[in-house]
């Protein structure tokens, strides 16, 4: 079972959601929360796998709320569902550790696909996501300072980590990085590991920002 925490100041959100979830034979909601400054103790309570994480709220927002649950040992995978989806609201949370990030109109049936992959480890972006960050990698201001900064850091990796790292970066799984570099599927997991710590990174979706911000600058064709 997917242990799944809500966390929404709309009880009526809450309430459809726990229905639409409850039909999900793999899917158990273990405890719900109005506002991000109620997270730490839930999830204390319930360790739940997932955190289904609102950003507009009263206190602690969404995304200070991932911010201080992924800093934490053992963290359970945050995905970020929510009507915001300007480029501040997407690059914060993903820096922040999200593995996910939907928009609340997600069909049903995707949403829940998307928490099945989330818990499995594998990143999830809606559309209109993704589509903005490919323009943020694509140009924007500080572009340049951007690119240095994640070339220095991926300059602290060995010439094998940065090679996963890159196949990350272009969505590889890690099964698909173990085929294409003739690896040991537990020797790809070892060097994402790895790569995470040195870099202070929490999940792939930080992984490949890294890269992609790494490989973006104004001469880029």
């Amino acid at each position: 079972m997917i242990r799944v925490l809500l966390v929404d100041d709309d009880p009526l959100v809450r309430a459809g959601l726990r229905l639409m979830l409850g039909g999900a034979p793999d899917i158990d909601v273990v405890g719900e929360a109005a506002d991000g400054a109620e997270v730490p103790a839930l999830v204390a309570a319930h360790a739940p796998d997932l955190v289904l994480m609102d950003i507009r709220m009263p206190v602690v927002d969404g995304l200070a709320a991932t911010k201080a649950l992924r800093a934490r040992p053992g963290a359970p995978e945050v995905l970020v569902l929510t009507t915001f989806h300007t480029d501040a609201h997407v690059l914060r949370a993903l820096r922040a550790g999200a593995a996910g990030y939907l928009l609340k109109d997600t069909p049903p049936a995707d949403l829940v696909a998307a928490i099945r992959a989330v818990a499995e480890g594998d990143p999830v972006l809606s559309p209109a996501v993704t589509r903005r960050l490919m323009r943020h990698v694509a140009g924007g201001p500080g572009r340049d300072d951007r690119a240095a900064a994640a070339r220095a850091r991926l300059a602290r990796l060995g010439d094998r980590e940065r090679e996963v790292a890159r196949a990350v970066g272009r969505g590889l799984s890690n099964a698909e990085i173990a085929r294409e570099m003739h690896l040991a599927l537990s020797t790809v997991k070892t060097h994402v590991s790895q790569i995470l710590t040195r870099l202070d990174l929490n999940n792939r979706v930080q992984i490949a920002l890294l890269v992609h911000d790494a490989d973006s600058s104004d001469d880029t064709p």
